[in-house]
């Protein structure tokens, strides 16, 4: 068992939490079981696990250590962990896994394609907050342009609960983006407070994707000038903007309602 913070694993983990340490090793940080299993379904490489075994105990995924080759399973103290640990009332597991391809070729879309884009995205917890409604929904894929955050931000792993591992993920250009929806016919909707249409009134039964700004600054005009249509959510209190993981979730939900889902 590892009892020492000064253990070289341990210190290298705690490292992983800068985004220059996590591309120059091509390692990341997960935390918690079910993570874990939806990791390995989706294909990812794992270099490490690493089990605080009293924590373990109240974890509803344990079977997930029956898939890790032994030698390269580890246990550690409670101390140590609390160390390494992102969140609360964790259940004992951290992994150190192997980044995937994140390019548009590597989506698979449905017959009729939902899409949920985000331009320069800032926040983590937004960011993880959107893939877990994505997943939710069961949307094709997110794609990420012109990214300001980390998609293996332990941050995003942490708020999305594993929506990460559930769900397809592209990281690109907004000039990617519109060319490869372009080339697959998928209409283009812009959320964006100074629109005329209302997004329930628009149609999501097609194939479509809805893109998202940031909260500050909202869609670049490359989006605006090139969305199919510019779509608002009504607001009648005295704050003129929602969070945009929630006003994702808004927009999201109401393609799958006109979807039937």
């Amino acid at each position: 068992m590892i009892t020492s913070l000064q253990n070289p694993a341990i210190k290298n983990i705690m490292k992983l939490s800068k985004i220059k340490e996590r591309k120059e090793q091509q390692l990341f940080v997960s935390e918690g079981a079910r993570e874990l299993y939806l990791a390995l379904q989706s294909g990812y490489s794992v270099k490490a696990v690493y089990v605080c075994p009293e924590m373990l105990d109240k974890s509803k995924y344990p079977d997930v250590l029956n898939t890790v080759p032994e030698e390269i399973l580890f246990t550690i103290s409670q101390g140590v962990f609390a160390k390494i640990a992102y969140r609360e009332n964790s259940d004992g597991i951290v992994a150190l896994l192997k980044p995937k391809s994140h390019g548009l070729k590597d989506i698979r879309l449905s017959n009729n394609p939902f899409l949920i884009l985000l331009e320069s995205v800032e926040k983590p917890g937004n960011l993880g907050a959107i893939l877990r409604t994505a997943d939710a929904a069961a949307a094709d894929a997110v794609i990420v342009c012109d990214p300001h955050t980390d998609l293996y931000n332990p941050n995003v792993i942490r708020s999305g609960v594993g929506g990460l591992f559930a769900m397809q993920t592209a990281l690109c250009t907004s000039e990617e983006a519109l060319g490869w929806l372009q080339e697959h016919r998928i209409s283009v909707y812009a959320a964006e407070l100074q629109a005329a249409e209302f997004y329930q009134n628009v149609d999501f039964k097609i194939p479509s994707a809805i893109v998202m700004g940031t909260e500050a600054d909202g869609l670049t005009g490359f989006w605006l000038k090139n969305a199919t249509r510019r779509i608002k959510i009504p607001m009648r209190g005295k704050i003129d903007s929602l969070n945009v993981s929630v006003s994702a979730a808004i927009l999201t939900f109401e393609a799958m309602r006109q979807r039937g889902f």
